[in-house]
Order: structure tokens, then C-alpha cells, then sequence
């Protein structure tokens, strides 16, 4: 699968985008990142991230070739005929990963199922927090990474739909790369810092970039969303319970009540801010300024002072967070 997708992360294609069923059609290239389709336009610009599990296609053998994310059919990726190569690649890759099982195959099946038969034989269904550790430790990256798009996606049934303006979108890419988190999404409403998701997924509030005056405050909210929640799937486990464990063994996927469960309570009360010590060593692995974050959650500073006096990076960074017209479009990512 691996060596797959490096020779397909070197196909591109021209293709038709249409973000809106009222906008016009847009020329655009499309390339294949990691696990995500990305449409940029002729200046390389990314103008939107498709996550390949999310990708349906409209007219299946038709050409060209029609394809949107799910739960937004009205935005579109038309391929034509000159890049059949392209449309074969993007629908193998989305097929691949599209659930963890389906490409696991019959071995990988048996061998988790009969993984969850010997630990109850074991007499593990009493130790619920034992057998989330199992699971945790034999789930592959891919299905972390597909539990962390399906809760982004749950959640915007509480937040709205992601803002992603077409000069915003760019920013986020940046800060994503700057952070080395997979994905982030900012939000319009309903959350105010940031929360982490499985699969190195952060959700970050409106109110985190718009209403700070420095970079290091959004990103510092992302730090600290995963310094908090070293692994995110373990919350989801716990939320779900031993049946939430048996069935990501057996089948590598979790029902979408306990995803959606486990959203609702994230939004509703974020889990605990990590240790200061924990904090620090965070900031510093990212190369994020500390200090803008402590005096964004104490003004006063007086409940965050030990975060103040022991911040690493107390002066500019000689790579910031993001440049200026990144944040500036960051910014107004909500906007219309």
C-alpha cells in the first residue's frame, strides 16, 4: 500500500472544481497527498483537502469522472478523459482506505478475532481498562486516522460546517506542516480552544484565531489540546466501554453512536490542561512561544505564572509559527 501511494502521490490532474452549487466552475490540479486529495489552483495554491475515505464518486464508470466529499455533494471534482490514470488512482486509494477491514483481508480478520477470543478467555471482559490497552496497542495507524475523520465529521453536526475560505485554507495547511499535525480544522461555533481527535486530528475554535493577536496563541491551543490527550482513542474506549474495545478488535471500526458520544463530551467540557511540566516539554518539542498561551488563558497571568517563568522561546522564534499574510488569512478563514 505504501509503495503505492508514493507512485501515486506523483500523479497530478487538471480538473473542474465547483466549491458551491451556485459557484462557478474553477480549472484547478489535483494531487494526491498523504491519505487526503488536494485541489490547488495554477499557482499552488491548496484550495481545498478531500480526506480519500471521504471521497464518493457521483457517476461510478461514467466519465468524466464526478467526485465529491461525503455529506457535501454540492461540491465537485470533475476529471476528464485525458486523465483516466488519475481517476483509477483516486478510486483504488479511496477504496484502500476506506475502512481499515476492507483492506485488512481474511488474515487480518481471524487474527483479531481470534486475539479478542484469548483475552476472554483470559478473563479480560472484567478488566475493561485492560483490554482498551490490547486495543490500543495492535490498532493500526490507518484506523486511528480513519475514527478521527468520521468524529470531524460527526462534530460538525454540533459546530457547523468547517470554515474554509479560499485564502484561509493555504494558512491552515502552513500551521498543520509548522505543528506536524495531520489535520486541522477550524470551526465556526460551539468550541472555543481546540480539541484533539484519533489519528493526529486537532478541531480549533473560531474564537482561537480571531480573537488573539499572535500565532503562537492558535497553535498554542492545539499543542496543548494533544499535550492533554496524549492518545484521543483512548478516551473515545473509555467513553464506549468494553463493547467500544471488542468491536475495534474484531472489526477495526467503532459504531457511530460511541464516536458521536464521545464528541458531544469533548465540546462539552475538554479534557483537563496537562500538567505544567507535561505543557513545557510540548511547547518546546513544536517550537511554539509559551508565554502568548499562558497570558491567553490567564490575562493576569497569575494562575499560569509558573508556565510564564519557565517558557522556553521567550524571544522570536527564527522559524514563527506562521508568516504574516498566513495568519492575516487565518484569520478570516470564517469569513465569506
Amino acid at each position: 500500500m505504501s509503495t503505492a501511494l508514493e507512485k501515486f502521490q506523483r500523479l497530478e490532474a487538471t480538473a473542474l472544481w465547483r466549491q458551491t452549487p451556485d459557484a462557478q466552475r474553477r480549472d484547478v490540479i489535483v494531487s494526491l497527498g498523504d491519505a487526503t486529495l488536494v485541489i490547488k489552483d495554477s499557482n499552488d495554491r491548496a484550495l481545498a483537502h478531500w480526506s480519500l475515505p471521504a471521497v464518493r464518486r457521483l457517476n461510478p464508470d461514467q466519465m468524466p469522472a464526478i467526485f465529491f466529499p461525503d455529506g457535501d455533494d454540492g461540491e465537485t471534482l470533475e476529471i476528464g478523459d485525458d486523465y483516466v490514470e488519475a481517476v483509477e488512482a483516486i478510486e483504488k486509494l479511496r477504496k484502500a482506505v476506506a475502512r481499515p477491514h476492507k483492506q485488512s483481508g481474511r488474515l487480518r480478520k481471524f487474527v483479531l478475532a481470534a486475539t479478542a477470543l484469548t483475552i476472554a478467555g483470559l478473563g479480560v471482559f472484567w478488566l475493561p481498562a485492560a483490554l482498551a490497552n490490547h486495543a490500543l496497542r495492535v490498532v493500526p495507524n490507518v484506523a486511528r486516522q480513519t475514527i478521527g475523520q468520521d468524529m470531524q465529521h460527526l462534530a460538525t453536526r454540533l459546530t457547523g460546517q468547517p470554515c474554509r475560505s479560499s485564502d484561509g485554507l493555504p494558512a491552515v495547511d502552513a500551521l498543520q506542516k509548522r505543528l506536524k499535525i495531520r489535520a486541522i480544522t477550524v470551526v465556526p461555533s460551539a468550541l472555543r480552544e481546540a480539541i484533539a481527535l484519533p489519528g493526529n486530528v486537532v478541531l480549533l475554535g473560531r474564537d482561537a484565531v480571531e480573537d488573539f493577536e499572535e500565532p503562537d496563541v492558535a497553535a498554542g491551543f492545539a499543542v496543548a489540546a494533544q499535550a492533554a490527550s496524549p492518545d484521543p482513542l483512548r478516551g473515545v474506549l473509555e467513553s464506549g466501554g468494553i463493547t467500544a474495545s471488542l468491536r475495534l478488535l474484531t472489526t477495526g471500526m467503532l459504531p457511530e453512536r460511541v464516536l458521536m458520544r464521545r464528541v458531544e463530551e469533548l465540546i462539552s467540557a475538554p479534557p483537563t490542561a496537562a500538567a505544567d511540566e507535561t505543557l513545557i516539554t510540548a511547547f518546546e518539542s513544536k517550537r511554539v512561544r509559551l508565554k502568548p498561551y499562558a497570558l491567553a488563558k490567564d490575562p493576569s497571568g497569575e494562575s499560569t505564572l509558573a508556565l510564564i517563568e519557565a517558557a522556553p522561546f521567550t524571544g522570536q522564534l527564527p522559524e514563527p509559527v506562521l508568516n504574516d499574510r498566513y495568519w492575516v488569512a487565518l484569520q478570516g478563514i470564517c469569513g465569506s
